[in-house]
């Protein structure tokens, strides 16, 4: 061995041993900054300085070397920052659909922490906990792994309404009773907006150990952006909902009906099922209104409507079409089941009960119009009419009753409570 590698080696041994006895620098950087002083060396050894002790020399060319990789390190978390929480917020805050908030943030979390394995975010709302999204390192996506334990991380973090960080979950208090399979690190951090908890995020690593100061901030960041996202979100689905409401009955208004007939119109051109429509009109309500008042007729158009819609199945839509008239729309439903469902519902007013001021009693009922798609149209807008139009005609000549929309090339059939055997 020559003396320029004699003293190379000797610079190299000397660099490692400071290098690793200082914990301030990563791991996984600590070989990229060998291989620095070893062009270093190998740079002076061409162009050799005056002699100098080995030692010094080690510890010249390794110091400065850490010190430049450290201020560039530094430099770059930075720009990695910057980078980052602009992306963050171009995802979240541009965006007012609930679910796709949840996507973004749950992979932009995974991108923000090295060994990450899962994270998962929960919402929280009336003191309850509920899955919103997860993204896990293989990909998978809206997988819960399990409903949060009221002794749990989750909760913990709602309770203390603090960050929790469990450096290893085999040997920590919270984990006690969990599966013997859950291992690594894993942290809980709160999202909140004017000091109020909107979920938690959870995200576990497959190492265990503390979290960089680094990370810690951007998950910080994250949840601020995502916290006022989510806040947002449920303020746009709260208006959107008021805005396809009726403010008297609580009941689906006339832009949530002409919305709904839209969805049944595609869903029916796509699968080739029938959907009915049904028009009704309460009988009486004008004699309510002038013996006691609209406010009371208002209470009872809440009372009544309400008393149909539950009795109405899952699948069926009954929205206030406007004054005392009701719509009901009817999914994969022909003709012979709609008059079936309509003749109940004009029944169901004998058992209805309202309380009358003085105890009065007041004659209520209901008239009703049918149609049915395609048989009677082939659009929402012609099918509405369609039925308000059999329904204006069982005003005028079968009130109580319900009468069948006219078809193209044929007439109105009034249909009686005592039968179906009119023609068609």
């Amino acid at each position: 061995m020559n003396e320029k590698q004699s003293n190379s080696g000797t610079v190299f041994s000397r660099a490692w041993e400071i290098i690793s006895h200082d914990n301030s620098i990563p791991p996984e950087e600590k070989r990229a900054i060998l291989k620095l002083i070893q062009v270093l060396v190998e740079a002076r050894e061409r162009f050799p300085d005056p002699p100098r002790d080995e030692g010094e020399d080690a510890r010249s060319i390794t110091q400065e070397i850490i010190s430049r990789h450290s201020l560039m390190s530094t430099v770059k978390h930075q720009a990695d920052e910057l980078d980052a929480l602009k992306r963050i917020s171009l995802n979240l805050t541009s965006n007012l659909d609930l679910q796709k908030v949840l996507d973004a943030m749950v992979t932009e979390a995974m991108s923000l922490v090295k060994y990450a394995h899962s994270v998962h975010f929960y919402l929280y709302e009336r003191g309850v906990l509920e899955f919103g999204a997860s993204f896990d390192k293989d990909g998978v996506r809206n997988k819960p792994m399990t409903t949060p334990r009221r002794e749990g991380l989750t909760y913990a973090v709602v309770k203390s309404r603090k960050q929790i960080i469990v450096e290893d979950m085999s040997n920590h208090p919270l984990y006690k009773d969990a599966p013997s399979h859950w291992h690594g690190s894993i942290i809980g951090v709160p999202l909140k907006f004017k000091d109020e908890i909107l979920g938690v995020m959870n995200l576990s690593r497959t190492v265990t150990g503390r979290f960089s100061r680094s990370e810690l901030r951007l998950l910080s960041l994250l949840a601020d952006q995502a916290a006022v996202a989510i806040y947002n979100a449920r303020l746009y689905i709260r208006l959107a909902q008021m805005a396809n409401t009726d403010s008297v009955t609580g009941l689906p208004n006339r832009r949530a009906l002409d919305e709904r007939l839209q969805e049944e119109w595609r869903l029916a051109e796509q699968t080739g099922a029938p959907f009915s429509v049904v028009m009704m009109d309460l009988d009486g309500f004008k004699a309510v209104n002038d013996t006691f008042g609209h406010n009371v007729g208002d209470e009872l158009l809440y009372s009544l409507f309400n008393f149909l819609a539950q009795r109405m199945r899952t699948s069926d839509f009954l929205a206030r079409y406007g004054g005392d008239e009701l719509t009901l729309v009817m999914r994969n439903t022909d003709l012979d089941a709609a008059q079936l469902v309509t003749r109940k519902v004009i029944e169901l007013m004998d058992e209805y009960r309202f309380p009358f001021p003085q105890n009065k009693e007041m004659k209520l009922g209901i008239t009703a119009g049918i149609a049915v798609y395609p048989f009677h149209a082939n659009n929402p807008i012609d099918l509405l009419r369609a039925a308000d139009s059999a329904l204006y005609h069982a005003k005028k000549h079968r009130r109580g009753e319900f009468v069948i929309a006219r078809v193209v090339t044929g007439r109105l059939n009034p249909v009686k409570l005592n039968g179906f055997n009119s023609q068609r």
